[in-house]
């Protein structure tokens, strides 16, 4: 299978740049709504739908599992048929998506869409990175990223005040409803606005590489993933054990064929692969935060979702204002400044998050967000600024999927390891009640699973710390001093 050129605009990088960002951040917005809105509307949709309590929550997972595993494969598709057509092409299947879920009847029936709206997910989220790397100069990425991640935290805000009204004086329905009207502007928007840049090749397209990829990637999380709510059997570790075999193949195939579909030579590009780790376990250690944080508010502290999730609006607001400055740290002095510093301060984050109790006061988890809000902001812009740096301009998609697959699967996990934690103080079913929101905790009980939260933000501290030294190692690659563009 072959692909037609795609003729880019001769209008040069950095040029006329301002319309162009504001639609990628609506496009990084309204994939950021959906993380924290979906999540106030569990309950709802647990009882509307009569969703078993421990299948409800892979409207969440199912959803950020299908971005994992198609990540680097959309990426690719941009590299070959364009970036922009591409995201394009994500932001009608999340349209669609958003409308099957809001008419979803049953639990299969809204799994199945969230993972449809899903797939256009990933098409946004993979390329709107090589989109910002064609229209920006080298010297200006860091801070493009930055108003990037202005998209992401007012989605996160958006999410949190939209949901908590729609579900409580109208309809979780209308939590995907509203992405409608949203994406149809974003569509129009990009239409008007945004032109192809980058100056796509004749390539042949992998699809044994992209088989064995998805379905080892798929194996894997899938395996993981459900180890947070089951026992481990012989039918997990098939699971297991056939997603680590594709990988493996993949791999193989990678290394043979002429054109393959993940260019295994960029790890060995100065920079990407600490950096790409450092996604990683950043992702790994971090997302399980915000899980961690809200079963302790709603269990522990008997907080709703809406009020729980209000908490942590400080922390995305600073992130707000805070991602551009980091940017512009990132083009003056190199990526690995502000990304180092962001994670230590994620570190902060996690220390003052372990001495949560049940008698601690609230304002301590609004300083938590506060911290780990503003590290964040730092690392992100940053760290997406050194791949895209390193990449070659040819390999902008694959590099900007390759990103988020790696920053996904340590999200991923990081689900995994918070439910296992959880579970080791009190039932599995229980800590799946609290994540939900359908219950509390009182008297003894909530003293001990406080506790044993402690343990696992003792855990990603030490998961963040590693974060923080695969990204200092990129100072030895660059010499602390910026790249040259």
């Amino acid at each position: 299978m072959t692909t037609t050129p795609v003729r880019p605009t001769d209008r040069p990088a950095g040029t006329g740049t301002g319309p162009s960002i504001v639609v990628v951040m609506i496009g990084v917005m309204i994939t950021a709504v959906d993380t924290t809105i979906v999540v106030l509307a569990l309950p709802e949709i647990e009882r509307a739908l009569h969703v078993a309590l421990d299948s409800v929550i892979w409207v969440v997972v199912g959803y950020l599992l299908v971005i994992t595993v198609l990540a680097t494969q959309v990426g690719r598709l941009g590299d070959m048929f364009g970036r922009v057509r591409m995201y394009e092409a994500g932001f009608g299947v999340f349209i669609v998506g958003s409308a099957l879920c809001a008419l979803a009847w049953d639990e299969t029936s809204i799994v199945v869409f969230r993972v449809f709206q899903g797939v256009g997910g990933a098409l946004v989220t993979a390329n709107s990175g090589a989109i910002i790397a064609d229209l920006f100069p080298r010297e200006r990425r860091g801070r493009a990223y930055g108003y990037n991640g202005i998209g992401f935290s007012l989605g996160a805000v958006l999410g949190i005040l939209l949901g908590g009204a729609i579900v409580t004086y109208v309809s979780w329905r209308w939590i995907f409803w509203i992405n409608v009207p949203i994406g149809l502007t974003g569509v129009w928007l990009a239409l008007r606005v945004l032109h192809e840049r980058g100056e796509p090749e004749r390539h042949r397209f992998d699809l044994a590489g992209m088989a064995a990829l998805g379905l080892g990637l798929f194996g894997v999380l899938w395996a993981v993933t459900k180890l947070a709510t089951e026992p481990l059997d012989a039918e997990l570790l098939g699971y297991l054990l056939g997603g680590v075999l594709c990988l493996a193949g993949f791999v193989v195939l990678e290394r043979r064929v002429a054109e393959p579909m993940l260019n295994l030579s960029l790890f060995s590009v100065p920079s990407m692969t600490p950096s790409l780790l450092a996604a990683l376990f950043q992702g790994l250690a971090n997302y399980a935060v915000l899980f961690l944080v809200i079963m302790y508010l709603q269990g522990a502290r008997q907080l709703s979702p809406i009020h729980a999730s209000l908490l942590l609006i400080p922390g995305y607001l600073v992130g707000a204002v805070v991602g551009p400055t980091a940017g512009r740290l990132a083009d003056r002095f190199a990526p690995v400044v502000p990304a180092t510093i962001g994670l230590g301060l994620q570190v902060v984050a996690l220390f003052i998050y372990a001495h949560l109790s049940v008698s601690t006061g609230l304002w301590l988890v609004v300083v938590g967000s506060v911290v780990n809000g503003f590290g964040a902001s730092c690392f992100f812009p940053a760290n997406s600024s050194a791949v895209m740096k390193a990449s070659p301009p040819a390999s902008f998609g694959i590099s900007s999927g390759m990103l988020r697959t790696f920053a996904n699967v340590g999200m991923v996990f990081s689900f995994s390891m918070a439910i296992l934690i959880a579970s080791r103080s009190i039932s599995r079913k229980l800590a799946f009640a609290i994540f939900v929101g359908s219950t509390s905790l009182r008297g003894d009980l909530a003293g001990a699973f406080t506790s044993g939260l402690h343990a696992a933000f003792y855990a990603s501290m030490g998961i963040m710390v590693l974060a923080a030294l695969l990204s200092a190692l990129r100072a030895t690659r660059f010499g602390g001093h910026r790249p040259a563009s």
